[in-house]
């Protein structure tokens, strides 16, 4: 099985947050080709790197997604009208409706810290929990 990766758990490792043992732990149990990222995800960190002046580390963490053979996705035009239905069916904040919009598109597990995917049919695995 193939986990989506939410942004929060790769937060937590990139800036050695309180649980970043916790998702360092469960991004080591998999091989790459078990992990995804979605293009949002990947632009979020991004973002967030950037405005810290950490652009190095952004810059490393891009060469061992591509290296590590981790999957980096996003809907294609046709499933936009899912990610739009699922933040009404849910009432979920649009990154999360992306994120679980491209998890069902391949039937993949939603790794997250976040509580709002409990809300969902699909739900998430927590670090700990795989």
């Amino acid at each position: 099985m193939t986990h989506l990766v939410d942004t929060n758990i790769w937060l937590e490792v990139l800036l050695s947050q309180e649980r970043a043992d916790d998702a360092r732990g469960f991004l080591n149990r998999f091989d790459g080709e078990a992990l995804a990222i979605t293009d949002f995800s990947l632009f979020s960190l991004g973002i967030v790197l950037t405005r810290l002046k950490k652009d190095e580390l952004l810059e490393s963490f891009v060469d061992d997604i591509v290296h590590g053979g981790i999957l980096v996705v996003g809907p294609g035009a046709e499933e936009w009208d899912k990610v739009l239905a699922v933040r009404r069916q849910y009432p979920l904040d649009f990154d999360d409706a992306y994120q679980y919009a491209v998890a069902v598109t391949h039937d993949w597990q939603i790794a997250s810290f976040d509580h709002d995917f409990d809300r969902t049919e699909r739900g998430r695995i927590q670090p700990l929990d795989a």
